[in-house]
């Protein structure tokens, strides 16, 4: 009479026939030690130094707020729109063939490899009052350059591939006979893409929606030549931690950093939380 294995219960490290785990692991925590942790442990420790009631000041401080503002707003809406428009550009590129799509396809890392000062400039020479687009915009009450609309557009801009490359894939394994089973069951278009196509892309959209956001937050060579950098107005927070730099006032810089990156922490993780739900729910 044979007896059932006992179940096997937590392990630290999970049975593999490739060896060299605790290489491995080890490289990885002294690689994330020298390049992640250090630097973020010496900006929390040199913002602690200011004392509770400066970093307070400097925390309220109208011009602080303001810069926060604008740097989490617009690369919120940024973000937003990047994931309708970079979900219908990854469904063209997936499931239509036209002349010129490995042209487009290409197009969507421009981003990627053009220098974000390069970005900048071409963006605030198209619309600035006197640019191509600016001029046809000028007369209509529209004004892009040097405001928060023209941050908001050079943060589409950059963080467009983010969301393509994170769904496409994701798109492409979607076969395209679920779709028409859904269709023979009755379903129309709209209820084929809200109830068979979306939850299966919702993981990925969040995920393409955090890295996007991620980026445009910390954005910074983009946006300067666009945004205009008037204070209270279209001042973005890293552009206030270079001044506060050139200034010397480097426990001010250190504590709108370190504000900064725990805003970004608690938005990443809420942001994490949703991606991890929807995938319980939607596999």
């Amino acid at each position: 009479m044979t007896t059932a294995p006992a179940k096997a219960g937590w392990r630290f490290r999970q049975p593999s026939v490739i060896p060299g785990f605790g290489l491995t692991l080890g490289f990885s925590l002294a690689y994330l030690t020298l390049i992640i942790l250090i630097p973020l442990s010496g900006l929390i420790w040199r913002s602690a130094a200011l004392g509770w009631a400066d970093f307070w000041a400097i925390a309220t401080d109208r011009r602080t707020i303001n810069a926060l503002e604008i740097s989490f707003g617009t690369a919120f809406i940024a973000a937003m729109v990047n994931v309708v428009f970079g979900t219908i550009v990854a469904w063209v590129l997936v499931r239509y063939n036209f002349p010129g799509r490995r042209i487009v396809d290409a197009m969507v890392d421009l981003p990627f490899a053009l220098p974000t000062a390069v970005a900048g400039i071409a963006l605030t020479t198209l619309y600035a009052p006197s640019g191509w687009l600016g001029s046809l915009l000028a007369p209509l009450g529209i004004k892009v350059a040097y405001t928060p609309l023209g941050i908001v557009i050079a943060l589409i801009f950059i963080g467009l591939p983010f969301v393509v490359r994170t769904v496409q894939p994701i798109m492409e394994e979607i076969d395209k006979e679920v779709e028409e089973v859904a269709a023979t069951l009755g379903a129309n278009r709209f209820q084929t893409i809200a109830r068979v196509l979306l939850p299966g892309l919702a993981p990925a959209i969040v995920t393409g929606f955090a890295l996007a956001f991620a980026r445009g937050v910390g954005e910074y060579g983009s946006v300067i030549f666009i945004a205009g950098n008037l204070p209270y107005k279209s001042e973005i927070a890293p552009l206030l931690i270079v001044i506060r730099l050139e200034e010397y006032n480097y426990a001010a810089a250190t504590a709108i950093a370190a504000i900064m990156l725990a805003l970004s922490f608690v938005m990443l993780l809420v942001i994490n939380l949703v991606q991890t739900w929807s995938r319980k729910r939607y596999g």
